[in-house]
């Protein structure tokens, strides 16, 4: 099985720093959502890691992001895409919790739903906290330049240049297809 974890907001949809609180907010970036059918049609196991602390704040309930999720889900559906697993943390950073990236937990509960160790598995993000959290479960960090990927891509610590760097979730897709 070939696993990869892609961070949602700024990857697979348009990112808001106001939160996406509703399924009219959810948006999918342009190719991202045939990114994912061509990564399904290629064999692998696509499954979403996203923190989602508008839900601790107050800003939107577990209803309405399985509302968010279902919309999603029926957009790639009718691509002939899927996903296999979502999974996020709903907690406030200041709850210092381990499923909130940029900690590791929620890269770990894929691994031990999946059966798999995290080693050499792709995670795509836009952000920092992406990263790190792909490197403490021993991950491969990817960085996309969609939603805040461009301003992480000018402030990537010296111990990140090694990351690969693609234009969005589209280009990164047709990378790990060509592996």
């Amino acid at each position: 099985m070939h696993l990869v974890i892609l961070d949602r907001d700024g990857v697979i949809n348009q990112d808001s720093d106001a939160y996406i609180k509703s399924p009219d907010e959810w948006i999918p970036l342009p190719g991202s959502l045939d990114a994912i059918a061509r990564l399904n049609r290629g064999g692998f196991t696509v499954v979403v890691a996203s923190n989602q602390a508008g839900i601790g704040r107050g800003l939107f309930d577990l209803d309405t992001l399985e509302r968010i999720h279902q919309k999603m889900t029926a957009a790639l559906a009718a691509l002939g895409g899927h996903l296999d697993g979502i999974f996020f943390c709903p907690h406030r950073p200041d709850e210092h919790c381990d499923c909130r990236k940029p900690e590791p937990g929620l890269l770990w509960q894929i691994g031990a739903r999946f059966q798999m160790p995290l080693d050499k598995v792709p995670v795509i993000g836009d952000s920092l906290r992406d990263l790190q959290a792909a490197r403490t479960a021993g991950a491969r960090p990817i960085l996309v330049l969609s939603g805040n990927g461009l301003k992480t891509s000018r402030q990537l610590p010296d111990e990140f240049r090694d990351v690969a760097i693609y234009p969005d979730l589209a280009a990164a897709a047709t990378g790990l297809l060509r592996e």
